[in-house]
């Protein structure tokens, strides 16, 4: 299913002329964070958020607050990760869609991309989550591919989900296999186990457990 199929229109953008009592009442109707914008000319200019609509004059018009106006977008060719990121960083729940031309198409709902994205195998398919962490020039993805997949692992997927001048933090969720066996090779290659795991722990209890047992006997 291609993402554009998502893009939703049934509300316009408001015109830069119209008065902030409208916007209001507008933002009173919906649950948006957002509601679009065009100018006189049919033209995408930015979105107004519902805290600044509030805190404005209502018989002003739109224009007359065109400094408030946020002008976020993502194009209809934009992918789901840049998408939703795009909704991050401007922590709205409505994305502005526009073509290559600039032309307004209509809006992607925060919760749409968030449940597509719950359906990508990363999130649906069975597995095990793995976090492991190594010098932040010391890690290959190729590397930790090689080292899933030589212990009949399959790589769901795998992102960076913390990193500092030192150290990164990659968080992998595997398929087809218990995690032990794959655990055990990270260590071997110097790869820190950040996340628990309930089988890892028990080995390494039943190893604490057998190192006790072998310094009680040599005593």
């Amino acid at each position: 299913m291609k993402l554009t199929e998502f893009i939703i229109n049934d509300v316009k953008p408001l015109s830069s002329n119209h008065k902030i009592s409208e916007l209001q009442l507008l933002f009173n109707e919906l649950t948006f964070s957002h509601i679009p914008i065009k100018d006189n000319n049919n033209a995408y200019i930015g979105s107004f958020s519902a805290t600044d609509a509030h805190c404005f004059e209502s018989d002003k018009i739109l224009d007359y607050y065109n400094y408030a106006i946020e002008a976020f977008f993502v194009r209809d060719t934009t992918l789901l990760l840049d998408v939703l990121e795009a909704f991050a960083v401007n922590s709205t729940n409505i994305m502005p869609v526009l073509n290559e031309r600039n032309e307004y198409l209509g809006y992607y709902e925060l919760n749409d991309i968030i449940n597509l994205l719950g359906d990508s195998p990363f999130f649906a398919e069975p597995g095990g989550v793995l976090v492991i962490e190594k010098g932040i020039h010391d890690y290959s993805f190729s590397e930790i591919s090689q080292i899933v997949e030589s212990n009949n692992g399959k790589l769901l997927g795998a992102f960076i989900s913390k990193m500092n001048s030192d150290l990164v933090q990659i968080t992998l969720k595997i398929g087809n296999t218990g995690l032990n066996e794959i655990i055990q090779t990270f260590r071997r290659y110097s790869y820190k186990i950040v996340s628990g795991h309930q089988e890892d722990s028990y080995i390494e209890n039943l190893k604490e457990r057998s190192d006790y047992l072998k310094k009680y006997l040599n005593i």
